[in-house]
Parts: C-alpha cells; structure tokens; sequence
C-alpha cells in the first residue's frame, strides 16, 4: 500500500466486531486482523507462553494483533495494512473498552523482529496483571533488598526513576512510599514481560539493554526472574533456562 490515502482506518469496536475471539489453552484471549504479518502458528506460540496462573487476573482482558493502532487521533482507529505515513502516525499498543472487555490493539508492523513484538505483547500482559492482581509480597522484599544494595542498574526507565527517587531522601526523612510502590510494581512488571519473554523466545541479556539507563546487574536480574518463575510455572511445551557464558 503506497500511502495512507489508500489504507481505511477502522474503528477499534468494529474490528472486534470483524474478528473470531479464541482463546489459548492457557485461558489468554486473543485475535489477529489485517496484515499483520505474522503467521497464526508464531502467534499461538507466542501468547501460550503466557503462563497459565496469570489467566484468571487476564479474564477481561482481551489482546488484538493487528497492523497498526494510530496514535494521532482522540479515536482508537485501527489501520489494515502498512505505509510509511500510517507507520509514523503509529503506536505500539491502544487500549479500548468493549463493555466489560479491556481490549489491547498491538500493532504488529512498528517491530522487525519477533523479539521485538514479544516484548510490546508480553509487558501489556505483565501491567494488566499488576493492574489486577498486584506485587507478589516476596517479589517486593527481593527487588528493595537489591536496592538498599546498591545493585547496579534497573529493568526499565520507569524502574530505574522509581527506584531513584524512592532512595533519594535526606536524614530522618521518610522513605517516598509512593514512589518505591511504583518501583515494585514497574520493575515486577518489567521482570514478568522478560520472563514470558524467555519462554517465548532465545535471547541474550544485552538484548534487553537500552541507553537511558544502565540494565540490572545479570544475577540480580536472575534472582528476580527465578521467583517469578517459582510463582508462575511455565506451561506444558515451554522452558525456562538462565545460561552463563564462561569467561576466556
């Protein structure tokens, strides 16, 4: 499709309207429209990765794979198909509300890769479920022991300022209990998305490194990646590793 002129922009309820709604043996919800480009059996794979423990907090959620979710508009307007125009106009992921469903648009064609759509997919999941369900007390009890620390790095920006200002007091202060909340749930949030995201597919810890900040300190992102797979075991077909590469 050469421009955006050619694309018609649908309406966030009636694509779901247009859709068969399936559900994955792990009692995720999901459906494909448009050119997504991604075939149906990678899709399968990539939401029964979901473990099955977090489906009964997912139970009104409902995940859409499409093309592209726009962005510049007050509307949630859905694209069919790829332009560059309609790519710039784009965001990874809408959220719309169908009644009692809370509906996820994930836009598959703003990533090049499988890792990439994995990773919008599975921390979409992670917040919804932290939105429902909360932080695992044990989880908090780890993440502020490695803070109080001083491990090095964080799992995401929002991790990394959470944790930072949470820390950032003087003597006799009080610590910020809003914003070290806000820390446990962004950095559970972060390591529940990598931890679906290693079920799903092989990846290498620098992978997940970005330049805002400096990425967790590998054991310390194992420790919190091994309880998170102690409450959420992976489902029948899938395996969670930690490799360590041997030095020299």
């Amino acid at each position: 499709m050469a421009g955006s002129a050619q694309v018609e922009l649908w309406h966030a309820d009636k694509v779901a309207t247009q859709v068969t709604m399936l559900e994955a043996p792990n009692g995720v919800r999901y459906a494909a429209w448009g050119e997504t480009r991604v075939s149906d059996t990678d899709l399968e794979r990539l939401v029964g990765a979901v473990p099955a423990a977090l489906a009964p907090a997912l139970r009104q959620r409902a995940y859409y794979f499409v093309p592209l979710a726009i962005a510049d508009t007050g509307e949630n307007l859905i694209a069919p198909g790829y332009s560059v125009e309609l790519g710039d106009r784009a965001v990874c992921h809408r959220n719309a509300s169908f009644g009692s469903t809370e509906a996820v648009f994930v836009s598959t064609r703003l990533v090049e890769d499988r890792f990439g759509l994995a990773f919008e997919f599975f921390i979409n999941v992670a917040h919804n479920f932290v939105e429902a369900a909360g932080v695992p007390e044990g989880f908090a009890d780890l993440v502020w022991s490695q803070a109080e620390a001083q491990v090095r790095g964080e799992t995401s920006q929002d991790a990394w300022e959470t944790r930072r200002r949470a820390q950032e007091r003087h003597p006799g202060q009080q610590i910020d209990e809003r914003a070290r909340n806000a820390f446990f749930e962004s950095s559970f949030s972060d390591s529940l998305a990598i931890y679906m995201l290693s079920l799903a597919v092989d990846f290498d810890y620098h992978d997940l490194r970005e330049r805002e900040y400096p990425l967790l300190a590998a054991n310390a992102l194992a420790e919190r990646l091994r309880q998170v797979a102690g409450l959420f075991p992976a489902n029948q077909g899938y395996e969670f590793q930690i490799h360590y590469r041997r030095k020299g």
